[in-house]
């Protein structure tokens, strides 16, 4: 790949990041998320393989649906209220909103997806979906903390916790 589009796709990678981080607006914050999935598309995509094509595809799906739940929520949320802010949500938007998070981090309910996109990508590409990405999503997580559901949340941690402990005892694959 060229470097010239190599440090255009991490920079823009790292500006969603951030833009996601610092929005205060719910769109901005959609846009931070959407933009953080368009820049990861080419970079599991780089080795030119069925198995990163099918990764890439799978990672599009998922994150797309996940948007479109939170583009979702945010409107309902923007009738419901008046208000785009990300502090003032209703408990509909919330929790919309915390699946959405949920399904973009895979975490356990949602999380079969994730295997097969780390697996069919190279492991620096693996490494900034598993780090790098999660960024944005928990930071969603943390601006909406006093509305959120905190069974669910702690429902869903004990799942993955469990989901990936016995996934790891049964890996079959080196």
């Amino acid at each position: 790949m060229n470097p010239l589009i190599w440090a255009a796709l991490i920079s823009s990678l790292a500006t969603s990041t951030i833009i996601t981080m610092t929005s205060n607006h719910w769109l901005l914050a959609w846009l931070g998320l959407e933009l953080n999935t368009l820049s990861i598309l080419p970079l599991i995509m780089k080795p030119h393989h069925p198995r990163a094509t099918e990764a890439t595809t799978k990672y599009f799906l998922v994150q797309a649906t996940a948007a479109a739940i939170i583009l979702f929520a945010t409107t309902l949320n923007a009738l419901q209220t008046g208000q785009w802010t990300i502090t003032h949500a209703s408990s509909t938007t919330t929790l919309l909103v915390t699946i959405a998070i949920i399904l973009k981090l895979g975490l356990a309910p949602t999380h079969l997806w994730y295997p097969g996109v780390l697996q069919g990508s190279t492991m620096h590409t693996a490494l900034v979906i598993s780090t790098w990405q999660k960024i944005a999503p928990l930071t969603l997580l943390y601006l909406t903390h006093n509305h959120l559901n905190h069974t669910l949340l702690l429902l869903t941690g004990l799942l993955s916790a469990t989901v990936g402990g016995l996934a790891g005892m049964n890996q079959t694959q080196p």
